[in-house]
């Protein structure tokens, strides 16, 4: 029987990991600014050099079709839509009784997400959300997770304005870009518009414009009621009040929904330039995970608000009918 050590590997084995990390860790610290802040610059190659980091809000513009700019983030965005795409033709076009370990992957994340829906909007309104929901949670996490393979920021492109050469990242996380995030956030206004107003119809605009004790008020008042006239003016007012709030947060969401989506990523993006142009590698790793872990939560918050946000809107005819 073979020795064991630490962890079920073999001394040797052990002691050859300890070493690795412990170059790597000795290397990212004196390539790193910290390091060179301390010991000063001992020569290492310049591949283990991360420059300083450039932060920029607007995204890049790569090149134009006619009047229209194509940015780095919109590159990235295409690349996800080609992955999402690709994993599932390679799943669906061989689906097995017995399936592989893609295939059962993708199937628990469809499962998941397919029960999610319905314990929250229930069985009917669920798999019609479903589609839509899935989709928003999939795009929005896959650009997360996409901008976080290694090299994927540092491919370059040249371009040339005004006689000036500017080096530009061909690609960056399609979340980092605030017209994107706002364009996810129309997506999602505009579809819990329209299941609102097609089940409860007119009721859904009663939420903004809930005018009818104020006219009844009105009314009581010219016929003669005038103290009944007057308290149903003043409670329609306030209902008039409370509309017109949720009139402004209603068109707040969109606000709320891209700045939410765009600070946590480009947020992200900043703590592990920070990191890697600090120490290289090592220091970078922790953060890599907390990044893994930020996108899935921040796919599954604009997923699941617009979720309930859906279901809200929907529901408004049924709370009106048990009045």
């Amino acid at each position: 029987m073979s020795r064991k050590g630490c962890l079920g590997c073999s001394f040797p084995v052990l002691i050859v990991i300890i070493v690795v990390v412990l170059a790597v860790g000795i290397v990212s610290f004196l390539s790193g600014a910290l390091g060179k802040a301390i010991v000063g610059n001992v020569g290492l190659p310049e591949i283990f050099t991360v420059d300083a980091p450039h932060v920029q809000l607007p995204a890049e513009d790569i090149f134009h079709i006619g009047g229209f700019a194509v940015t780095n983030t919109l590159i990235a965005s295409w690349i996800t839509i080609v992955v999402l795409v690709a994993l599932a033709w390679a799943v669906t076009h061989r689906i097995k009784l017995i399936p592989s370990r893609l295939q059962s992957l993708l199937e628990f994340a469809i499962e998941w997400l397919l029960n999610l829906c319905v314990d929250v909007a229930g069985e009917k309104n669920g798999r019609r959300f479903f589609p839509i929901i899935a989709t928003i949670f999939l795009f929005v996490i896959m650009n997360a997770w996409l901008s976080l393979v290694p090299g994927f920021g540092s491919i370059t492109y040249t371009v040339v304005e005004n006689g000036e050469e500017h080096v530009l990242p061909l690609l960056r996380g399609a979340n980092t870009d605030i017209n994107f995030t706002l364009a996810l956030s129309i997506v999602s206004f505009f579809f819990v518009s329209y299941f609102g107003i097609k089940q409860s119809r007119m009721l859904f605009f009663k939420q903004f414009f809930n005018v009818p004790r104020f006219i009844r008020g009105v009314g009581q008042l010219v016929s003669g009621k005038v103290k009944t006239g007057l308290g149903s003016i003043g409670f329609g007012a306030i209902d008039m009040f409370v509309g017109f709030l949720e009139f402004i947060s209603y068109f707040i969401r969109l606000v709320s929904f891209s700045f939410r989506l765009f600070g946590n990523m480009l947020g992200g993006e900043i703590l592990l330039f920070v990191m890697l142009f600090l120490m290289p590698f090592l220091l970078a790793v922790p953060f890599y995970g907390l990044e893994l872990l930020v996108g899935a939560i921040q796919a599954l918050i604009f997923g699941g608000l617009t979720l309930v946000f859906a279901t809200m809107a929907v529901t408004l005819h049924e709370h009106e009918e048990a009045h």
